[in-house]
This record gives C-alpha cells, sequence and structure tokens, in this order.
C-alpha cells in the first residue's frame, strides 16, 4: 500500500529562514514530475527582521517552480519584468525554461503577523522537449481553481486533471496537484489513473491501513492501488504526482536530462549571462562553491531557493 514514507528534514533557504524540505530525497528523488517540495512556516519573526527572510534573486533552469500559499503574502519579481504579490489560494507558476531569476521577497509586516505566513513550494521538471522553451510566468487567481466539497471535505484543484476537475493552469506533462482539507472522521482516497502518486500531510493526523502519520510527512503510495485516508482530526493534505519523465539530473537550482547542461547554467549564472530582475538587482545569490560535480539527481550543493 505504501513503498515510502518521506520524513521532512529542515533546510536553510537563507539565514535565519528554515524551511522543512520534502523532496528531493535520497531513497525518492521524484514523485512523477514532482523533482522538489518545500513547507515553510508558520513563520513568525519581529517587522525589523522580515527582510531576512528575502530570497535575493537566484536562478533556474529546466523547471517550473509553483508557489502555494496557506496565509502571508510573497512578491515575486523575474527577469521577465513580472512583479507579482502571491496570496492565499492563488498559484504562482513560473516555467524557467532556458533560464530565469528571480526573487522572493517579504515586504508586509502584516503579512507575518501571529505566524501568518506559510507556503509550498515545488518544482516540476519538464519534458526533454521543453528544457529549452523561452521562460514564461503565469499567476492564476482563486476563481480560476475549481473547488469540491463534500461532506467533511473541500478541495481545490491546484494543477493537473484529477476527479474529473480541471482548470487552466498550464502544465506540460500529465500531472495531478491538490490541496485538500479533511474534518475528523472524512475519508479520503487518490485520483487514479497515474503511476505515482503521494499526499504529504500538512496539518493534522490521518490514517492509511491501520497506521496514524503525521505533519511532514510525505506517504508515497505503490502503484495501482486505491488506498483510503482517514482524517482522525482536521487534517490538511497536499496531494500530488504524475508520469514520471525519466532520470534528472540536479545541482542547486538547476534540473536537466543533461548533466552537460547544469555546467552550462552554472558558466552562465557566473558571467552574468542569465538576466537578473530589472526591478530587483542590486544583489543576487553567487553561485555556490563547486566541490562536485552534478550527480543523479540529487547532485549538491543543496537547492537555495524557496522558488
Amino acid at each position: 500500500m505504501l513503498d515510502l514514507v518521506i520524513d521532512a528534514r529542515p533546510a536553510a533557504i537563507m539565514p535565519g529562514f528554515a524551511v522543512q524540505r520534502i523532496l528531493p530525497y535520497r531513497l525518492r528523488r521524484m514523485l512523477g514530475p514532482f523533482i522538489f517540495m518545500d513547507h515553510a512556516g508558520p513563520v513568525n519573526v519581529a517587522p525589523a527582521q522580515m527582510h531576512s527572510l528575502d530570497v535575493l534573486p537566484h536562478p533556474h533552469i529546466g523547471l517550473s517552480t509553483v508557489s502555494y500559499l496557506f496565509g502571508g503574502q510573497v512578491t515575486h519579481r523575474d527577469s521577465l519584468g513580472v512583479e507579482q504579490i502571491i496570496r492565499p489560494g492563488e498559484v504562482n507558476w513560473m516555467t524557467a525554461g532556458s533560464g530565469i531569476a528571480h526573487s522572493e521577497r517579504f515586504e508586509d509586516p502584516a503579512a507575518l503577523a501571529g505566524g501568518a505566513l506559510e507556503m509550498i513550494q515545488t518544482w516540476v521538471a519538464l519534458p526533454e522537449a521543453d528544457e529549452e522553451q523561452a521562460p514564461t510566468f503565469a499567476n492564476y487567481q482563486p476563481q480560476e481553481l475549481p473547488i469540491f466539497t463534500d461532506t467533511g471535505v473541500w478541495m481545490r484543484l491546484i494543477a493537473g486533471d484529477a476527479f474529473g476537475l480541471k482548470n487552466g493552469v498550464r502544465t506540460h506533462s500529465p500531472l495531478f496537484y491538490l490541496h485538500v482539507v479533511l474534518q475528523a472522521g472524512a475519508r479520503f482516497g487518490l485520483p487514479r489513473g497515474y503511476p505515482e502518486r503521494g499526499a504529504y500531510v500538512a496539518k493534522g493526523r490521518v490514517e492509511v491501513n491501520g497506521r496514524a502519520y503525521t505533519p511532514g510527512q510525505l506517504l508515497v503510495f505503490t502503484p495501482g492501488l486505491d488506498p483510503v485516508l482517514v482524517a482522525l482530526e482536521p487534517s490538511t493534505l497536499m496531494l500530488l504526482g504524475g508520469e514520471p519523465l525519466g532520470e534528472r539530473f540536479i545541482w542547486w537550482n538547476f534540473v536537466s536530462s543533461r548533466k552537460e547542461r547544469i555546467e552550462q547554467a552554472k558558466a552562465d549564472w557566473k558571467a552574468g549571462r542569465i538576466v537578473l530582475p530589472p526591478n530587483d538587482s542590486a544583489e543576487f545569490v553567487p553561485l555556490p562553491d563547486d566541490r562536485t560535480r552534478p550527480a543523479g539527481t540529487g547532485g549538491s550543493p543543496a537547492p537555495q531557493a524557496l522558488s
């Protein structure tokens, strides 16, 4: 029923800003096309310290970043000139393709008051045919993301196709990504038709086959089976998965099907060939000291970015 349970590990994004990292994991580098997943917050800092959370401009290639908030707000700026505040219930979907730089800034003190800031960040690897596409960015408002409700169940489709729901979020391969809220006693299954499926417990406690699972755990399910998750208390889940894309290499914020492309991305960032956001170009994250060469998905150093 369960192939693997992944426990989130602490990871430092910027000095003073730690998150819970779920993917990649040494025993499970990807889940469908999802190659990275972080859970940040709830974050509660004094207004004078909020800029210590800022994620400075940094580069990406070969992936789409997906930002989704439970609370607070974040300002996104990128090298396309986009400036977008993302709020709870919205989706920021940035496709890096051949190369993009962006920042995540925390600029509204009210957004951090009382531990309000909480967000999930994922990266979706691109199919080989799309890895070098021109970069794009889109923000999707809550009314564009269909919601389903039933007794004890609330569900929003963030992206993909699941339970007969679809939306206009542009994806590049078959996948599903859902925000699910269950009341105590509610029972919920997983979307069918995908070979790789998982459920991340963001809040609460759920039971599968008589065993309880708690916040910070990603449950990876055996293909072909249809598990039932039972909420033991009010719970928030992120369901995700899809069709696998094949081997990918990851080094820092770069993802590619080719090792040599990772090396080119390193050189491009170091030489300034990946343009900084025009409205956030005074500082940036330098290329980490390269003490290792890329190795299968999970090369080092660890990803810097929230998204």
